[in-house]
């Protein structure tokens, strides 16, 4: 029997209290100084937006201070209190916190939570982290574009509380674990940056060619035929991407054209790759397809701003894209591959213009990018050798993203394991 065992058959062998936040500790807001208020020295202070990037669990010194005038007016978090971030930009960040384990008093900004209770401070903020937890703080999160679990929301949070000895030991067990997993993720990550400089180095050799004498080749006559020329005399054409096919768009969408409720997901340069937060109507959807280009299944979609030249592969449903932000190339399967495309783009070949103050990808400069294009035995070569290197480097289900997610489910599973108790009746 492990010591965690035999220690919950003595000190609670017929279960665990659960009891509410409020019963064992008191909430407070925070202060209220900014990220203009810090200084290289003086009161020691933690800003709530240093929660989600700068802390780990358990610090024991800030990394800022602030004037000790300022910090007179400000609330404190006492050794041991725990400062929680109580808004965010979503409800998966909302109430991440530390437990603040240094000697001193600190000054704790707004936007915060400051818990002070007389439990292990490790062990409850290892249960805020927990999916019983998140199910919780779940319900109370109000907000749309700002994400808020407002401290005295807190106070009616559940949570197991066992003998301190029987928390200082499920302490013990985490912060072992926790540290042999991040050691192991350390390596796997070391591994897998390797991992993607070798496939970097050997993509960009692979779409290398020697190519000069192509360039100067009369280019009067269809792009296919001059296409297939080049390859057979060179062994690879290199054309301008505009010769590869044109460079297309969706027709412009006005802003009272969409909305953010339901319809044909309409993607923007923010939401290019991810989840789409606006939407047209069906209707408006085909009056617009009927008439003007769409990508089709498996053409390459180019970010023109935002973050230049980001790619995705267009999986083939209805979807419509900003227009002149994300564009695709018309190209030819039977001359260049989509997915040799895809790779190609990822060599970051474009000349990039200024507009203004802000750079962008415009249509004319991606006309203008220079493509070497082998046979397509070749191409499909390259392209079999490149998948098997963004399966390891990349893909979330195979390769070394996989194995670093797998130890990150093992933790998090371990976690909450030792954090939930059979309760006592």
């Amino acid at each position: 029997m492990s010591k965690l065992s035999e220690l919950i058959k003595e000190l609670c062998p017929n279960g665990v209290e659960y009891k509410k936040l409020g019963d064992i500790a008191t909430v407070s807001r925070g202060g209220s100084f900014q990220k203009k208020d810090f200084a290289d020295k003086g009161f020691p202070c933690i800003h709530y937006g240093q929660i989600y990037t700068r802390y780990s669990l358990f610090p024991t010194e800030t990394l800022t201070f602030i004037n000790p005038e300022i910090a007179g007016k400000q609330k404190k978090a006492q050794p041991n209190d725990i400062v929680m971030a109580v808004t965010s930009e979503n409800v998966e960040d909302v109430c991440k916190c530390v437990a603040w384990l240094g000697d001193t008093e600190i000054a704790v900004s707004g936007h915060t939570a400051i818990i002070h209770h007389e439990q292990d401070p490790k062990f409850l903020t290892y249960y805020f982290y927990t999916k019983e937890f998140f199910e919780q703080k779940k319900k109370l999160a109000h907000g749309t574009k700002v994400i808020e679990v407002t401290p005295d929301k807190l106070l009616s949070i559940v949570l197991p509380v066992p003998p301190l000895q029987v928390q200082r030991e499920i302490v013990h067990i985490l912060d072992n674990f926790t540290k042999l997993t991040a050691e192991l993720t350390a390596e796997l990550t070391a591994e897998l940056t390797a991992r993607k400089r070798q496939y970097e180095y050997y993509r960009d050799l692979l779409l290398t060619f020697n190519t000069t004498d192509a360039m100067s080749v009369d280019r009067q006559t269809d792009r296919q035929t001059i296409i297939r020329f080049l390859q057979e005399k060179y062994g690879v054409a290199v054309v301008k991407l505009g010769d590869v096919g044109k460079v297309s768009m969706c027709k412009r969408i006005m802003k009272h054209e969409t909305n953010n409720n339901s319809g044909i997901p309409f993607y923007k340069i923010g939401t290019f790759g991810k989840e789409a937060d606006s939407y047209i109507s069906e209707e408006t959807f085909n009056k617009y397809k009927k008439y003007f280009s769409f990508p089709k299944k498996g053409e390459i979609l180019i970010s023109a701003s935002g973050t230049i030249g980001r790619t995705i592969i267009y999986d083939g449903k209805p979807a419509y894209f900003q227009d002149s932000n994300i564009v695709w190339i018309e190209n030819d399967e039977s001359l260049v591959l989509n997915k040799y495309l895809y790779y190609f783009y990822q060599t970051k070949p474009w000349n990039i213009s200024l507009g203004g103050t802000i750079p962008r990808l415009y249509n004319d400069d991606i006309r203008k990018t220079f493509i070497p294009i082998p046979s397509l035995e070749e191409q499909n070569r390259i392209v079999s050798i490149l998948d098997r290197f963004d399966k390891l480097c990349n893909n979330i289900s195979e390769g070394l993203p996989a194995e670093i997610e797998a130890r990150k489910k093992q933790y998090e599973y371990y976690r909450d394991k030792l954090l939930n108790f059979e309760r006592l009746s």
